[in-house]
């Protein structure tokens, strides 16, 4: 199974593509999609949605992974952060992949073992899980991240006889 994990953001959007064959995980791709701070909304959106349009066609994830939006101290952050994440979602739904969600705190505890690992501690356990030569940008990291905790869970529905996704009258259901 090819998963592709994202870490949604306005400026930066972290991405990450690992395929899990039972408890294998092998690296593919990670890396960040940029929006350009002088450009408005509208723009930046586009950018998310046009490069997340790319990796898909050109890595051909099965799944996609994407992170939960927490709540920001600052509430203007934390839309902007949604919509961000919005558009990321639209990308996945329009090339017809399923979706899961994970917050912050599964992705961590999935990847190091506790819910309140530092950055610096996720970047370190994803170099390890994928035998990676050096360690990914944050974002990137926290995608492939994303990712991981989505094929751990995923594996674990297909262990169990079971799939998170179905196809029904072509809409994907849970």
């Amino acid at each position: 199974m090819r998963i592709l994990g994202i870490d949604p953001g306005l400026r930066v959007t972290g991405f990450g593509v690992i395929d899990a064959d039972g408890q294998q995980r092998r690296y593919v791709a990670s890396g960040c999609i940029r929006s350009p701070d002088k450009e408005g909304l509208p723009q930046r959106l586009h950018c998310i949605v046009e490069g997340l349009f790319a990796i898909i066609d050109e890595y051909q994830p099965q799944q996609v992974a994407i992170e939960q939006v927490f709540v920001n101290v600052n509430p203007q952050s934390t839309l902007l952060l949604g919509q961000a994440r919005g558009a990321a979602i639209t990308a996945a739904v329009l090339k017809r992949l399923p979706v899961a969600e994970y917050t912050a705190l599964q992705v961590k505890q999935a990847v190091v073992g506790h819910g309140k690992a530092a950055k610096q501690q996720v970047q370190d356990m994803v170099q390890r899980l994928l035998s990676l030569q050096g360690s990914p940008q944050a974002d990137a990291a926290d995608a492939l991240a994303c990712a991981l905790c989505h094929a751990n869970h995923a594996g674990h529905a297909l262990a169990t006889g079971g799939s998170r996704f179905k196809v029904k009258h072509g809409r994907w259901i849970e």
